[in-house]
């Protein structure tokens, strides 16, 4: 999906006010609020706990905590391959 297809997307479903319909869209959420989009929820709600992150995608918050520290690990290695740290 091009990011111009995508912003018109998030554009039709916050200018109709309804979730969007996109079940197979990278960003769809099942959370009505913050209408089934994450790129929305983000815009809408700015920074969020990682337990609002897990009420939105639908898993524990320890789970969110377990992906957030692999990808800081993930992240940290990357860094200190490349010599930045």
């Amino acid at each position: 999906m091009s990011s111009y297809s995508f912003k018109t997307c998030v554009e039709a479903c916050q200018a109709l006010d309804e979730s969007c319909p996109n079940k197979e869209c990278k960003f769809w959420i099942n959370y009505e609020d913050d209408l089934n989009c994450a790129n929305i929820a983000i815009e809408k709600n700015g920074s969020m706990t990682l337990r609002e992150v897990a009420k939105r995608v639908g898993c524990s918050f320890v789970r969110v905590k377990q992906i957030e520290d692999e990808s800081l690990e993930k992240i940290k290695n990357v860094l200190a391959e490349d010599s930045y740290l």
